[in-house]
């Protein structure tokens, strides 16, 4: 894990007040950490696993970074820790092989989950806490879901589960009711610019922070993931579209045969991105994420009705992008339907 503490993130500062300003024997058994990508989620649920974890916590209540544990934890096998993740998740461990990776997310498996049993209700290594961190939980099947709601149910001592989620609505409400529930948003533009600067990212800051939502770590991601110059060229195709849904799809499909970790449901989000800016502007003259790039010709020649319409059916692809059965064929249905959303309104 990332060695850094919970107080660098300054924009989740009450976040860790709110936590830990009573100490740490005061934290529910349970957090179910939400809020949208990018926004110190992951991060803060892995500092707050050390610091659980830490043999030697400091008076401002940080990870010492020196003890056993610490080491262990940075090693990545720390006996009384668990991650559980999605097949082929972008932060799995390592010996998740590149090829794996470039498919996308998977799914948690209730073998995932089973295997916790073991762990949770056997004595600590160290006769301390242990930590199960569940990273992406939407992504639990049913049988895995219900499988850890019946370790929720009758909590073990000194056993802590943090839960990570983008999408809670893919959760049980049941799992959502057995954890206390903390909130996370984006920080303000300033704090973002300031973030991403002191990462050596303040170049990427105008273009990118408002197409990642406001969300300064997605947009580290990203550059990471080498996403960026996918991305760029996602907007170029986009900006000034060919008119053949078949020559639009070949050219993303090219994108998404690149060496980088920009995957279909990336591009399918920038598409639908693209079609609400381009029917706020129609209405307002005001883009939400597309302000640092140059905007297209005849925009007021368009049916913001009809925008919005493919904005809204572009909803299913995105329930299929990360296994559709056929790519080529998804990309020009994805396609025609950008590009009938761009008729004009007098048409």
């Amino acid at each position: 894990m990332q060695h850094f503490d919970l107080t660098q993130l300054q924009w989740n500062s009450s976040i860790r007040e709110q936590l830990l300003g009573q100490g740490l024997a005061r934290l529910p058994h349970a957090m179910l950490l939400v809020g949208p990508p990018g926004v110190g989620k992951t991060a803060f649920s892995e500092q707050l696993a050390t610091l659980l974890l830490c043999e030697s916590i400091t008076a401002e209540m940080t990870a010492c970074g020196n003890c056993q544990a610490c080491r262990w934890l940075d090693a990545g096998n720390h006996p009384d820790f668990r991650r559980v993740a999605p097949d082929g998740d972008d932060e799995a461990e390592e010996g998740v092989n590149e090829k794996a990776k470039k498919r996308g997310p998977g799914t948690i498996r209730i073998d995932q989950i089973r295997e916790l049993e073991s762990f949770v209700f056997v004595g600590s290594h160290r006769h301390g806490n242990r930590v199960v961190l569940v990273t992406e939980a939407e992504a639990m099947n049913g049988a895995a879901a219900n499988s850890l709601l019946k370790i929720l149910e009758e909590p073990p001592t000194n056993v802590y589960f943090i839960l990570v989620s983008s999408r809670t609505k893919s959760l049980l409400p049941t799992i959502r009711s057995r954890c206390r529930v903390i909130a996370f948003g984006p920080p303000d533009a300033a704090a973002a610019a300031a973030w991403l600067a002191s990462a050596g990212l303040e170049k990427q800051a105008e273009r990118y922070l408002n197409l990642a939502g406001g969300a300064p770590m997605r947009v580290a991601q990203w550059k990471a993931q080498g996403q960026l110059a996918p991305l760029d060229a996602v907007v170029d195709s986009l900006l000034a579209p060919p008119s053949d849904p078949i020559a639009l799809a070949a050219r993303w499909d090219g994108l998404l045969k690149g060496d980088g970790q920009f995957r279909m449901e990336h591009l399918v989000e920038e598409v639908q991105r693209w079609l609400f800016d381009l029917a706020q502007e129609r209405m307002t003259g005001v883009v939400r994420y597309h302000g640092g790039w140059p905007r297209p010709i005849g925009v007021q020649n368009l049916n913001p009705t009809s925008l919005l319409a493919a904005w809204r059916e572009i909803n299913q692809f995105r329930r299929s992008a990360r296994h559709p059965l056929n790519q080529l064929l998804f990309l020009e249905n994805l396609a025609a339907h950008f590009l009938r959303a761009l008729r004009p309104a007098t048409s």
